[in-house]
């Protein structure tokens, strides 16, 4: 059997997998590899082919901060998509050389550190057995998708797929009956292309998404040339915020008690949403998600601006109720293009799930509890992942004792920050839990990440310390700290993705860390000489 001995190993060739492969090979001079899964670099940007892939987070931004990458490219959109974002990669590859040292179309099945030898063992489903210091699970918080154990799943006789398992040359929808199960990111970009093609569009709708105008633009070449002399500094600044957004320091936002009169704030609101783009989530008020009766007059507002664009009241009494189902901002927001017009075809309906959830499928469509049968030809399944935890949980990832992952975070998650995790020495997670990951746009965020990564490895290295293993207690406090935070917000009165709520049997418990970027990584680099220093193992 073959051995590949390597310095690092990297799962992921998208951002986080790119970044690090950057940080480690190129400036700290480490043999690093990198095993993909799919065929091709990417990660979530190769994988998703379904209609309408789009990103919601905004170029020219969305993009890495290596100087020597973005002076190469410019973008066409404001919001890219998925053929735009694979272009990218590709130029990404041609500069920083990054499939010379993959490894595709290669899964990781187990992995398990050795004190003794201070080394990683990593294998793979197709028989490779990779030897590292250091391993690094860069899969992302939406890797792992989540089919619910519908009855009778296999026997439906139509096209049937999840969004994340999309076919590459694509499904035909014309003259079809098609249905799109869930209302995330993904259905409302399904639903938009689907419904303008084919024959008769069913969404089955659990919980409205509150969804905001995403405001496409295209980039004609002077604001090009303006991105290009501008992207340094822009970069830095994003990387200075809260969320790796562009939103300057004018723009923060006041409570709703701090403005004069509720006229002025409702402007300011409005304004927020008509301006499109996270901006409302942002921007509109800065007790949106601490404060209920804050949260009730976004909500309020946006009902309104989203329901006059839907002209059936019983479709709008689903998509924008006149009660909040939840509070507005404790659920991910989609951004859309014009998916709340598409209702107002005659041949584009709701099912609503909540009052009558899919009961099964059959060979001809789907059924209702009520006893309803929808037949369709086709249908499109955006239920979406299970966030983070699945994917990692999945790779048979073990620890000192012989106990994998998912069963050591079957009680709840335990992390130093997020990135290093007790009992798993040398082990690196980026973009992943109990940290700001999907409150950020990734790729400022994630370059922050592998930036403190590649400073915990260089230490390392420098003093001869052979391996790093965080302690529980510490582990136990970054935990308490996380819930803690959440709980002064909104946050916890909403069943969730970002808690673990979309999955049944797992913790309900706050995965991701709230209070912003900034405070996340000043006592990530103050753990680096404070809590980490019992953590050393030199000998």
């Amino acid at each position: 059997m073959t051995v590949l001995e390597t310095d690092a190993l990297i799962v992921g060739a998208g951002f986080s997998g790119i970044y690090l492969l950057h940080r480690l090979r190129d400036q700290l001079k480490l043999n690093v590899k990198i095993v993909e899964a799919g065929s091709d670099v990417g990660g979530v940007w190769h994988a998703n082919v379904y209609p309408g892939a789009r990103v919601d987070s905004p170029s020219p931004v969305y993009s890495f901060g290596i100087e020597e990458v973005w002076k190469g490219w410019n973008w066409s959109q404001a919001y890219p998509g998925q053929k735009e974002l694979q272009e990218y990669f590709h130029h990404v590859d041609r500069v920083l050389s990054v499939r010379k040292n993959c490894i595709f179309n290669s899964r990781v099945n187990a992995a398990q550190f050795d004190t003794t030898t201070a080394r990683w063992t990593i294998k793979t489903e197709d028989g490779k057995t990779i030897v590292a210091k250091y391993f690094l699970p860069a899969v992302g918080f939406a890797s792992q998708n989540y089919i619910p154990p519908w009855k009778g799943y296999d026997s439906f006789q139509g096209t049937i797929h999840h969004t994340s398992e999309w076919p590459r040359d694509g499904v035909d929808v014309r003259g079809k009956r098609v249905a799109i199960i869930g209302s995330g990111a993904t259905g409302i970009q399904v639903t938009q292309e689907w419904a303008k093609e084919a024959e008769e569009t069913l969404v089955f709708l659990r919980t409205p998404n509150y969804a905001l105008p995403m405001r496409q633009k295209t980039f004609d070449p002077a604001t090009q040339k303006k991105q290009q002399e501008e992207m340094a500094e822009l970069y830095a600044f994003c990387a200075s915020t809260g969320g790796g957004m562009p939103y300057r320091p004018e723009q923060l936002p006041k409570a709703l008690a701090e403005f004069e009169t509720r006229e002025e704030a409702a402007k300011h609101v409005k304004r927020m949403y008509d301006d499109g783009g996270f901006g409302f989530w942002a921007l509109a008020l800065s007790d949106l998600t601490l404060n209920e009766e804050s949260n009730r007059f976004a909500y309020d507002i946006w009902a309104e601006r989203v329901g006059r664009r839907i002209h059936d009241p019983a479709k709008r009494a689903l998509l924008a109720p006149s009660e909040p189902p939840h509070p507005w901002g404790t659920k991910r927001p989609s951004l859309e293009q014009d998916y709340y017009e598409q209702f107002n075809r005659s041949n584009v309906n709701i099912v609503d799930t909540k009052k009558h959830p899919i009961a099964e499928l059959t060979p001809k469509g789907i059924v209702t509890d009520d006893g309803k049968v929808h037949e369709v030809d086709i249908i499109a399944v955006a239920t979406g992942f299970d966030a983070s935890t699945g994917s990692l949980s999945k790779m048979g990832i073990k620890d000192l004792d012989g106990i994998d992952l998912g069963t050591r975070w079957k009680e709840g998650i335990i992390s130093l920050h997020g990135m290093t995790v007790p009992g798993f020495p040398n082990m690196f997670l980026p973009y992943s839990v109990q940290s700001p990951t999907p409150f950020t746009n990734g790729p400022v965020y994630i370059e922050k990440q592998a930036n403190w990564i590649r400073d915990m490895v260089q230490k390392m290295e420098t003093n001869g310390i052979r391996y790093i293993n965080p302690q529980e207690k510490a582990a136990q406090e970054w935990r308490a700290e996380v819930q803690d935070i959440a709980n002064m917000t909104l946050f916890p009165k909403t069943k969730s993705w970002y808690q673990g709520a979309n999955i049944p049997g797992k913790p309900v418990e706050q995965i991701y860390y709230l209070a912003g970027m900034p405070m996340y990584f000043e006592k990530c680099y103050a753990a680096l000489n404070d809590k980490f220093a019992d953590s050393f193992v030199s000998a």
